[in-house]
């Protein structure tokens, strides 16, 4: 994919994800699949949830770190990872962001961040297909990592 095409399909994933999205998470449960479904913000090639570090998604993601992810319509492959609670200064940066974004539901008691187990989940993508008006991008999200 040429500079021209990844930037018009990274411009079409920050219209449609640049928000409070739903995206379906696959991880592995052992040898099943299991999904289940997220809110989740989208920047830079990587998604990002608010989410418990004690639930089964995190344990599985623990044990097996590749996901997958879909949502109007893209489909993607990545890697999740814990990267903290989001009062950890490190997250100072994306937790404004995602106070902001998920400002609707976020203080309605539905998360806790007095609790050490709240967690920020990161979807680093991989590779993912993005169809937009009949044309199917193929998009290496690897070539985005420094």
């Amino acid at each position: 994919m040429d500079k021209k095409d990844i930037g018009k399909a990274l411009d079409i994933m920050i219209e449609r994800f640049g928000h409070d999205s739903l995206i379906s998470l696959a991880t592995i449960d052992g040898n099943r699949p299991a999904v289940r479904i997220v809110n989740s913000y989208y920047e830079y090639g990587a998604f990002y949830t608010v989410t418990y570090a004690l639930s089964n998604k995190m344990k599985q993601i623990k044990d097996n770190p590749v996901v997958a992810i879909c949502g109007e319509w893209f489909t993607a492959h990545g890697t999740g990872e814990n990267i903290g609670h989001p009062c950890d200064s490190k997250n100072t940066e994306i937790m404004t962001k995602l106070r902001e974004v998920f400002a609707e539901w976020y203080y309605n008691g539905h998360t806790d961040e007095n609790d050490p187990n709240t967690c920020i989940l990161r979807i680093q993508l991989t590779e993912g297909v993005l169809f937009f008006h009949g044309a199917r991008h193929d998009i290496d999200f690897t070539e985005l990592i420094e």
